[in-house]
C-alpha cells in the first residue's frame, strides 16, 4: 500500500487533464488507492505559451513536455503524463518511459459542418491544420485545397471551424474520444489515406530512472502491444532525426507474432514523398523501425530532411 501522495505533472488543456485523470484512475484501480492519494499539478509549457506563430518555426519536439520534464527532474512531481506523439525521441538524462497506456484510435478525424469527407470538399476549399504532416498529406490527396494554420486546443480549433475560418479541419480521433466528443467526428480518415503521426493515440507515463518505487507502481499500467508499436515508430523517427519541421508519419500494427510498419516522409507542400512498408517479428520492433528508415533514406528521403540542407 502506497503511503505518500503521488504527484502527477501535466499540461492544463482539457485533453491533457483527461489523460492525467485516466492515469490516476488506472492507478487507483490497480492498487486500490483513493483519489486523495494523488495530486495533479498543472504546468504551462513552451508550446502552450507560443501562440503567434506555427510551432514548426520554433523547431523540434518537446515543446509541450519541456517544463513538465524539468519539474520531474526537480522532484516537484513523481510522474509526468504526455501525449506520446509530443515527446522527444531522446529523453533528457535521468528520465525514462515507465508505462504506455493502451492505444486509442490512431486515425485522424475529418471534421466539417458542411461536407462529409475530404473528397467531398469543393475545389479551393479551406482546410485548417497546424500539422505539417496533415498539411502535406491533404495537399498530396487534394492539391487544389488551401491549407491555413489552425493553432489551439481541440475546443479552440472547433470554435474556429464554427466561425468559418476554414471549411474543414483534421484532429486526432483519439483526443476527441478521450474528451467524450466522438460525435464531433464527421468521418474517420483511414490510415491508407492519411498516415498518423508517430505514437498518435498513445499516452506515455514518464518517470525518473532512479525512482524504483514509482516504477513499480506504474508497471501494471503498461500495455505491451502498444509499447512495442510505439517503439518501432519512435525508432523510425529517431533514425530520420525528424522534427516538427519535417512531415513524417509512421504506424506499427501487430497481427499475431508479426509487426507491420508503414512510414512516410513528405515535402511540406505534399508534392514529393517517400513511403515504406516492412514486416517482422514483434520482438524486433526497434530494429524494424530503424531499418524502415534506412530504406527510405536509400530511396532518397534524406533530401527532404533538415540535415540534408
Amino acid at each position: 500500500m502506497q503511503a505518500r501522495t503521488l504527484r502527477i505533472g501535466t499540461r492544463g488543456s482539457p485533453l491533457a487533464l483527461a489523460q492525467a485523470h485516466e492515469v490516476r484512475g488506472r492507478l487507483m484501480a490497480a492498487h486500490g488507492l483513493p483519489e486523495e492519494a494523488f495530486e495533479i499539478r498543472v504546468y504551462k509549457t513552451t508550446g502552450d505559451t507560443i501562440q503567434d506563430r506555427p510551432l514548426a518555426e520554433v523547431g523540434g519536439k518537446g515543446l509541450f513536455t519541456k517544463e513538465i520534464e524539468e519539474a520531474l527532474l526537480a522532484r516537484e512531481v513523481d510522474l509526468a503524463v504526455h501525449s506520446m506523439k509530443d515527446m522527444q525521441t531522446v529523453l533528457p538524462d535521468g528520465l525514462g518511459i515507465g508505462a504506455v497506456l493502451p492505444r486509442e484510435d490512431v486515425r485522424d478525424a475529418f471534421i466539417s459542418l458542411a461536407y462529409a469527407s475530404l473528397a467531398a470538399l469543393p475545389e479551393g476549399a479551406v482546410v485548417g491544420t497546424s500539422s505539417l504532416r496533415r498539411q502535406a498529406q491533404v495537399k498530396r490527396i487534394r492539391p487544389d485545397l488551401k491549407v491555413v494554420g489552425f493553432r489551439g486546443n481541440v475546443q479552440t480549433r472547433l470554435r474556429k471551424l464554427a466561425d468559418g475560418v476554414a471549411d474543414a479541419t483534421l484532429l486526432a480521433c483519439a483526443g476527441l474520444n478521450r474528451l467524450g466528443m466522438a460525435d464531433r467526428i464527421t468521418a474517420p480518415i483511414e490510415t491508407e489515406d492519411v498516415l498518423p503521426a508517430v505514437a498518435q493515440g498513445a499516452i506515455a507515463v514518464e518517470i525518473r530512472e532512479d525512482d524504483t518505487e514509482t516504477a513499480r507502481l506504474i508497471a501494471l499500467l503498461n500495455h505491451e502491444p502498444t509499447a512495442l508499436c510505439v517503439t518501432a515508430e519512435r525508432a523510425f523517427l529517431t533514425r530520420l532525426e525528424g522534427s516538427c519541421r519535417t512531415p513524417i508519419a509512421g504506424l506499427a500494427e501487430i497481427n499475431g507474432d508479426t509487426l507491420r510498419f508503414r512510414g512516410k516522409v513528405f515535402s511540406p507542400d505534399g508534392e514529393r514523398g517517400f513511403d515504406i512498408e516492412r514486416e517482422g517479428p514483434v520482438g524486433s520492433a526497434a530494429a524494424l523501425g530503424t531499418t524502415a528508415a534506412d530504406a527510405l533514406i536509400e530511396l532518397g528521403a534524406e533530401t527532404l530532411l533538415p540535415q540534408s540542407a
